[in-house]
């Protein structure tokens, strides 16, 4: 599980498709602008898309394995067979960091915690598409305020009108409890990506992420213990626990934590937002759950907007970096025209002499 080098800041779209890093080791590949550097931007997409659909599908089994655990029970065993898994192959080390590192890592532990908790309360109450549509707007949100860019709030309003549509004109068709676990799992969500670019950034490869699941682990352990007591103990359930801790939370977060590295953590907030498409998906799949026109639609329009978020930044990106480069490019000529003057007239000086 070896991951890049640990950025220093989060990079704008058109510098990340210019100076794409590769997932092996710590190697750099640097590409001229325009070239074979901005097919290296499909990378951390790419990596964005497979944790959705992993996440997903690991989101629907866990649905299946609550009548025996119950949510409480599910998220805890998901948590600690992902820790014990991400703890064995990473082996991070625990000397060396600071209070600033150990902080950032025991948040973001707890923001999983959290979030894990309260969206498997949601969907305990809710279909899955729904629910993750709900949850979206918590990365739709941070995008919005992130970009500062004026149409982004069409693209918010537009996903507003989504979810308006999905509750049947203000949630009153949606169970209001799990519509408010999701709402809730929103939030962390958007916390989640935050504490996860910061932990990339402080620890090399995923040794944060281990931590940090640990702690999520520990923190809800009790819990599930608390709700399903020697259920947890059972072998068919332990393996379910298991496949959901490795859908769910061992390869996504890995893909994710490597594409924040990659990313700026607006852009990856706006493609989490497909994730309501792929979790109907999933729900259909596996848990017969088929949605209403009126449900597709909602979806629909949550998807667009959060497609139009991403052409616009990525446009803006560009924009942005064109105008430096015009701007570079007006410098230089003047500094060599001012300098052919000043030899001219040396020049000249030098015959007059």
């Amino acid at each position: 599980m070896t991951t890049p080098e640990t950025a220093t800041s989060s990079p704008t779209p058109t510098a990340t498709a210019t100076a794409a890093r590769t997932a092996k080791g710590t190697a750099h590949a640097t590409a001229p602008a325009g070239g074979p550097g901005r097919l290296g931007s499909l990378g951390p997409v790419g990596l964005v898309l497979a944790g959705g659909i992993s996440v997903q599908f690991g989101g629907a089994l866990a649905v299946t394995l609550m009548p025996r655990t119950g949510a409480l029970g599910v998220v805890a065993l998901r948590l600690l067979v992902a820790a014990v898994v991400l703890l064995l192959v990473c082996r991070p080390r625990l000397r060396g960091h600071s209070r600033t590192d150990w902080g950032t890592v025991v948040v973001f532990g707890i923001t999983m915690a959290a979030m894990n908790g309260l969206f498997y309360q949601a969907v305990a109450r809710i279909p899955l598409g729904p629910a993750v549509t709900l949850e979206v707007l918590g990365p739709l949100a941070l995008s919005v305020f992130a970009s500062r860019r004026a149409i982004n709030v069409v693209w918010a309003a537009l996903a507003l009108a989504g979810v308006f549509l999905l509750g049947g004109g203000g949630l009153s068709g949606l169970d209001p409890t799990g519509a408010a676990f999701a709402l809730g799992a929103g939030a962390m969500w958007a916390a989640y990506i935050v504490f996860s670019a910061r932990t990339g950034r402080r620890f090399p490869q995923a040794d944060g992420l281990a931590l940090a699941m640990a702690v999520g682990a520990v923190l809800f352990l009790p819990l599930g213990i608390a709700e399903s007591g020697t259920k947890l103990l059972d072998p068919v359930t332990l393996g379910l626990g298991a496949a959901v801790a490795l859908l769910s939370s061992v390869l996504p977060y890995t893909l994710e934590l490597l594409a924040l590295r990659r990313l700026p953590a607006s852009t990856f907030a706006v493609l989490m937002s497909l994730e309501p498409a792929i979790a109907a998906t999933a729900g259909f799949l596996i848990l017969d759950q088929a949605l209403s026109a009126s449900e597709a639609a909602a979806i629909a329009l949550v998807v667009a907007a959060s497609m139009g978020a991403v052409r616009t930044q990525v446009g803006g990106g560009r924009k942005k970096t064109a105008a430096l480069e015009g701007g570079g490019r007006k410098k230089t000529t003047a500094l060599e025209g001012g300098g052919r003057k000043k030899t001219a007239a040396l020049e000249n000086t030098g015959l007059e002499g």
